[in-house]
C-alpha cells in the first residue's frame, strides 16, 4: 500500500544579515530546490484510491497530514517573505551607517532649501555670524529613515559632519531659539543713554517716543482714544546723524516694559536669514511686548529685482529674507498694543522696498539730519561737553557757528579730539585751542566727497 510521502529540507536560519541577503538574492531556480516537493499527480491519484481501502482511522491521518504539509509551505512562503523584508531592512541599515560613520563626527546645522527627489535635497549652510554673504548650497543626501513629511523648507536640519554631509535629522521648530535669544539686549547689555544725553533732534525724539514708547509704557492713552498705535517706525538719513543713538535711548527707557531685540542688516544677510527673522519674530512674541530693532535694514529690504546680474542666488536669498520679514510685520498675527514694534533703521530710504514701507508694516518715518541752526549744534555741543573739564575761556558758540553741515557725530568727534590733545600735553583741562585743533583735525580729514553727500542729505 503506497503511502504519501514529503521531502521536506529544514526552514533556513541565516546566521547573518549577509547569509539572508545571499537568500533572497537567489534565482528562482535555487528558491525552487529549496521548496518541499509533493508525490506526482499520477501518484497522488493512486494513495486517492488507496485510501478507499484505508479503515476510517489511518484515511483521518492522511487526510491530517496533507493539510498539515499544504500549512507548512504557507509558513514556508510566509518565512521567505520575511526574509525578503529582514533584507531591505538591513541593507536600509547598512546604508545609514555608511552615512552616519565616523560615528564621532559632529552635526552642522542648516536650512533645507528644495526637494530634489526622495534621496537628495538643497540646504544652505550658514557663514560663521558676522561672515557675511550668503552661505553655502549644497545637495546632500537624505537619510532613508528620515519622515519625508518632515522635510519641508525652510525647515532646520541637521548634516552629518563627515565627508557624506548626509541630513540625518529635522530640528523641531524651536530648536533655533538659543540663536534668537542671543539678539536680545537685556541686563549689562542694556545702553545707559537717556534722552537727556543726546543734544538736539526733539523732533525726532517726540515722534519717536509717541511712536514706540507710549503705547508700551502708557498704553491706556491709545485704549482710551480707540486707536491702534504704530507697528514700526521707519529711521532715515545720513551716516552719523543719531539714528542709532536715539534707539538706544529709547531702550533704556522701555527697559522695565519691554524686551529689546537688537539685530543688523548682516546678520540676516549670512544663510539662515529668513529662519532667523522668524525665529526672532517668535520669541518676541512669546516675551511680547517687545521691541525689534534692525538696523542697516536696506541690507535686506532693498527693492526686489531680478537677479539676473549673476548675483542670482545672493538676491533669491535676500528676496526670501525680505519676504519673510514682510510676513512677520503683515499684521495677520494680532499683536494689539501688546504686540511687537519694529525699529528700522537706514542710510539709503529710497532703496527700501515699497511693500515694506505702506502702512501697516511701518506707519511712521522719521528724517534724521545734520543740525540746521547754530542753536542745535550748541545743544550737541552742550550734551557732548557735559562731562568734560572746560577751561573757562572756551566757547563754544564759537565752536557752533563755525560749519553749517557739521553731523552730530562730527560734533562729537571734534570734543573727542580735543579732549585727547589736552591729555596729550598732560593736561586735564580743555581749552579752546584745543577745540580750535580739534575742529581742524575732523574737518579737515573728511573727503570733499564726503562732505558733498553731507550737503545734498541737508
Amino acid at each position: 500500500m503506497a503511502t504519501a510521502t514529503t521531502l521536506q529540507p529544514p526552514l533556513p536560519c541565516p546566521a547573518t544579515a549577509a547569509a539572508a541577503h545571499d537568500i533572497f538574492a537567489g534565482d528562482e531556480q535555487q528558491q525552487q530546490k529549496k521548496k518541499p516537493f509533493y508525490l506526482e499527480e499520477e501518484e497522488d491519484d493512486l494513495v486517492d484510491d488507496d485510501l478507499l481501502y484505508l479503515d476510517d482511522d489511518l484515511r483521518q491521518q492522511v487526510m491530517s497530514a496533507e493539510r498539515h504539509l499544504c500549512s507548512l509551505d504557507e509558513k514556508y512562503d510566509h518565512a521567505l517573505q520575511e526574509i525578503h523584508n529582514l533584507t531591505k531592512e538591513f541593507v536600509a541599515d547598512e546604508a545609514e551607517m555608511r552615512l552616519m560613520l565616523p560615528p564621532f563626527a559632529p552635526l552642522v546645522a542648516a536650512e533645507l532649501d528644495e526637494i530634489l527627489s526622495d534621496d537628495l535635497a538643497v540646504v544652505t549652510i550658514p557663514h560663521h555670524h558676522g561672515g557675511g554673504g550668503c552661505g553655502e548650497r549644497f545637495v546632500v543626501p537624505v537619510l532613508p529613515s528620515l519622515d519625508r513629511a518632515l522635510l519641508t523648507p525652510p525647515a532646520s536640519v541637521a548634516l552629518h559632519g563627515g565627508k557624506s554631509m548626509a541630513l540625518v535629522a529635522v530640528l523641531p521648530p524651536d530648536a533655533a531659539a538659543t540663536a534668537a535669544a542671543a539678539f536680545e539686549v537685556s541686563g549689562a547689555d542694556m545702553p545707559e543713554l537717556t534722552y537727556d544725553d543726546i543734544g538736539g533732534m526733539e523732533e525726532q525724539k517726540r515722534e519717536v517716543r509717541e511712536a514706540i514708547e507710549l503705547p508700551l509704557t502708557q498704553p491706556e492713552l491709545f485704549a482710551a482714544a480707540g486707536i491702534d498705535p504704530p507697528r514700526g517706525v521707519l529711521l532715515y538719513g545720513p551716516p552719523g546723524t543719531g539714528k542709532t543713538m536715539l534707539v538706544k535711548a529709547v531702550a533704556r527707557a522701555t527697559a522695565n516694559a519691554a524686551a529689546f531685540f537688537r539685530l543688523t542688516g548682516a546678520d540676516l544677510v549670512a544663510g539662515g536669514g529668513a529662519r532667523m527673522v522668524r525665529d526672532v519674530f517668535r520669541l518676541a512674541r512669546e516675551k511680547s511686548p517687545s521691541i525689534v530693532f534692525i538696523d542697516e535694514a536696506d541690507a535686506v529690504a532693498a527693492a526686489r529685482r531680478d537677479g539676473g546680474d549673476g548675483d542670482g542666488g545672493a538676491a533669491r536669498h535676500v528676496n526670501r529674507v525680505l519676504i519673510e520679514l514682510l510676513t512677520q510685520m503683515d499684521g495677520f498675527d494680532g499683536d494689539g498694543d501688546a504686540g511687537v514694534r519694529v525699529i528700522m533703521a537706514t542710510n539709503n530710504a529710497g532703496d527700501m522696498d515699497p511693500a515694506l514701507l505702506r502702512p501697516g508694516r511701518i506707519d511712521r518715518k522719521v528724517e534724521f539730519t545734520a543740525p540746521r541752526s547754530t542753536e542745535e549744534r550748541r545743544m550737541v555741543l552742550d550734551a557732548c561737553a557735559k562731562g568734560m573739564s572746560l577751561d573757562g575761556g572756551v566757547d563754544l558758540d564759537d565752536v557752533a557757528k563755525r560749519r553749517d553741515g557739521m553731523s552730530a557725530a562730527e560734533i562729537a568727534a571734534v570734543c573727542r579730539e580735543a579732549g585727547m590733545r589736552a591729555i596729550r600735553d598732560g593736561r586735564c583741562t580743555v581749552t579752546g585751542d584745543d577745540f580750535d585743533q580739534g575742529y581742524h583735525a575732523v574737518v579737515g580729514k573728511m573727503p570733499r566727497d564726503v562732505a558733498a553727500e553731507f550737503q545734498f542729505y541737508n
